[in-house]
């Protein structure tokens, strides 16, 4: 109905008379069943787990849709991302419901009343019929939103709520409910009244951690589904903004507020998010990184700006009512005391900075650095990572080493006409169709397998040579194997070419 009529379409109010009955169905057993009915279907008396056929037979103006449960998730996805503006901890509450930890939140909604009030009125405006419920405990608040009205449950009152309440109000499986009920136990007040350890042996004892949870006496956790962050600041907004610079402005002022915090904490902001919630419920997520540790809102808004730009088109729609600005991730910040002179610190926060940038705007693939890896095979010594504004640095027994200036990516094979035996260099050799005549070697430089990594145990060993040829040419080569090993005859293969 939201995609048909807008998000709207129950604030609008339109004649119910100018929209057919509407029913979800489901394969069930290997026959369609109604998984879920609309206001108008349900006057007509139709229910969950009917039959499509006979639904068809008794009602033909019914317009009957296949559900969709991976449709069903995104939108309950999104409106998870949404409820942020109430609180971090958000959390799924099975396919239909969402958990809100307001912990020391309500105050800022005018209390919880209020915010109740306000989180209902806020989703009929986006075309859901919504229930809320508060309460002291998970358990207590999922019955309340289901069975009772949108009145908070105050703390030690858990009991006399569930008492009147059916026993789908303690999330019990509905094979259990069937079993409760053939023996009398029809609400909860029945099973608050029985003694419990019959009921422990008879029922499981899933029958009694629910009834626990939901009044207090067992601790549940609710885990949330984003990561919360540490240092957060947002601005609810009379007026929607939709201008760019109007975002950007803000982006200022709250990186500004930002800052004391931080320096309070003796931190850097790493990671940084910018969240924009819209009139009409969107949710936008923004992320840029630092590769060193950032204070500065100038430094800040720079980033953004860069990844703003990237988007182009904003889709700002009716406009922006909440701007969050959150730090993911932070390190400790170590002041530096600049001198006289311009010295490689400077010149390294230049880099950073200038790469942060480029990053926001073309991801984080854009630029790469080289990083060593803890392994002795050249080819796998270097991998190209994602630019973390430190240099590499080379271990004493690596910077001993002589490398060639160019690496091949894949060694290449070369054919070898004389070598000295049985752990000499060539004397001659062929590559690419060309022959070099060895005037100089040296070597060996013997390189193991990593037999660590489960590889091959048969893998022979490299033995490397340097070799100048007689024009002053320089390569890299190596032979796998030795000559008269049980791996049969060795084969040579350059490598690298030096200056």
């Amino acid at each position: 109905m939201r995609t048909r009529l807008g998000r709207n379409w129950r604030c609008a109010r339109s004649p119910d008379a100018l929209r057919p009955p509407l029913v979800i169905s489901h394969r069930d057993s290997n026959a369609q069943r109604v998984a879920a009915i609309c206001e108008q279907s349900a006057a007509l008396g139709l229910r969950r787990g009917l039959g499509i056929a006979d639904i068809r037979a008794m009602y033909p103006q019914v317009e009957i849709v296949e559900a969709e449960p991976d449709a069903d998730r995104r939108l309950l996805t999104s409106l998870a991302d949404w409820c942020d503006r109430y609180t971090p901890l958000v959390a799924f509450a099975g396919s239909d419901g969402l958990f809100l930890d307001i912990t020391g939140c309500a105050h800022l909604f005018g209390g919880e009343q209020a915010m109740l009030d306000d989180l209902g009125r806020r989703l009929t405006e986006q075309g859901f019929c919504a229930r809320v419920g508060l309460a002291s405990t998970p358990g207590m608040a999922w019955a309340a939103a289901r069975f009772l009205k949108p009145v908070p449950v105050a703390p030690g009152d858990e009991a006399e709520a569930l008492s009147p309440l059916p026993l789908a109000a303690l999330r019990l499986e509905p094979a259990l409910r069937t079993s409760l009920k053939s023996v009398g136990l029809r609400t909860v007040e029945a099973i608050l009244h029985a003694p419990r350890p019959p009921l422990a042996r008879r029922f499981g004892a899933g029958l009694l951690l629910r009834l626990d949870q939901a009044l207090g006496a067992v601790d549940e956790a609710v885990s949330p589904r984003l990561p919360v962050a540490p240092i957060s600041v947002e601005r609810h907004l009379a007026e929607p903004v939709v201008q760019g610079e109007e975002v950007e402005r803000l982006i200022f002022i709250m990186a500004g507020t930002l800052q004391e915090d931080l320096v309070r904490r003796g931190e850097g902001a790493r990671s940084l998010q910018l969240s924009l919630f819209r009139v009409d419920g969107v949710v936008k997520r923004l992320v840029v990184g630092a590769s060193r540790p950032l204070r500065e809102p100038a430094l800040v808004l720079k980033l953004f700006r860069e990844r703003l730009t990237a988007l182009g088109e904003m889709e700002a729609g009716c406009g922006f009512e909440l701007i969050r600005l959150s730090v993911m991730a932070a390190a400790r910040f170590e002041p530096e005391q600049s001198d006289m002179v311009a010295g490689s610190r400077s010149d390294d926060a230049d880099l950073a900075l200038f790469a942060d940038r480029i990053r926001a705007r073309l991801g984080n693939e854009a630029i790469l650095a080289m990083t060593l890896v803890e392994s002795h095979l050249p080819e796998r010594a270097v991998a190209n990572m994602p630019f973390t504004g430190q240099s590499i640095s080379a271990s004493p027994e690596t910077a001993m080493r002589e490398r060639p200036i160019r690496l091949l990516p894949h060694p290449e094979p070369v054919d070898v006409a004389m070598a000295e035996i049985p752990e000499g260099p060539p004397r001659n050799f062929r590559w690419r169709r060309v022959l070099y005549r060895v005037a100089r070697a040296e070597g060996p430089e013997r390189i193991a397998p990593e037999w660590w990594l489960g590889g091959e145990d048969d893998e022979p060993t490299r033995d490397y040579f340097r070799v100048e040829d007689e024009d002053g040419r320089r390569f890299w080569i190596y032979r796998h194997g030795l000559y008269g090993a049980p791996t049969g005859t060795p084969r040579w293969f350059l490598h690298g070419l030096f200056a």
